[in-house]
């Protein structure tokens, strides 16, 4: 007999839904949420956010990082969300505050696009165990991106391009000793996947590696279950490693 049609069209599964954050809150006017695992972290990782987006945006990665024991913090940069004042000069003070709400453990910063840019500076300055970038920007684009007036987040564009043309990204990369993982898609139309290549070139540390996937735009890598794995893979051997080197002989 055939099945009547529609029959399950008002039928309603009901799913529990994922956990949130463990605490959401505010210190020195930045908006976070920070997520937890069960027992002892393994270590912490600073989940910085690009241009025009917000912590919300990350948190299946804060999520994936938590089933991996991993802690992390997810905040809203000056001039999105929650977060008080305008983007500016202190987006590295900003890394280090978010950086002491972790449990005390091996640090890993990950960022996309501008949060890239933030987090490869911020990984020397906090001696970071790891970093992860996707897609990262560079100076000279995100300065033109404020002569142009193309942004539509709080910015002090005066004290934000006094900070981009102070901080080149190839120089502190090439200064860089964090283990550092470089995520881009090949079809990226913002940031040309050849800025990616030649701060591979620029650096020194070791390990260091860039994944460049096929197609793709400028936003696919970061919720890509499988690009989420490599980079919490790569950040679980850099924490080893660091926890070895800590180890007494």
């Amino acid at each position: 007999m055939a099945r009547p049609m529609g029959l399950f069209t008002n039928r309603r599964i009901d799913r529990p839904a994922p956990p949130g954050p463990a605490e959401m809150g505010e210190r020195d006017g930045l908006a976070y949420a920070l997520w937890l695992p069960e027992g002892t972290p393994e270590g912490g990782i600073v989940i910085v956010h690009g241009a025009g987006s917000a912590k919300e945006s990350h948190f299946d990665f804060a999520r994936a990082a938590r089933s991996n024991g991993l802690a992390s913090v997810a905040y809203d940069q000056r001039g999105h969300g929650a977060s008080a004042g305008d983007f500016a000069g202190r987006v590295l003070e900003d890394v280090e505050t978010m950086a002491s709400l972790l449990p005390a453990g091996p640090l890993a910063l990950r960022g996309s696009s501008l949060g890239g840019y933030v987090a490869l500076l911020a990984a020397g300055r906090l001696a970071a165990d790891a970093v992860v970038a996707i897609c990262p920007a560079g100076a000279e684009q995100l300065r033109r991106g404020l002569r142009t007036g193309s942004y539509d987040f709080r910015v002090d564009a005066a004290a934000a391009d006094a900070f981009l043309a102070e901080h080149d990204l190839g120089l502190a990369v090439e200064q860089l000793s964090t283990p550092m993982l470089l995520l881009h898609a090949e079809g990226d139309e913002q940031v040309p996947v050849e800025h990616s290549r030649e701060l591979l070139a620029a650096a020194r540390m070791e390990p260091r590696r860039l994944i460049a996937v096929p197609g793709g735009h400028h936003r696919s890598i970061q919720h890509d279950e499988e690009l989420q794995g490599e980079a919490l893979r790569f950040i679980a051997r850099a924490f080893a490693a660091a926890r070895r080197r800590g180890a007494p002989d």
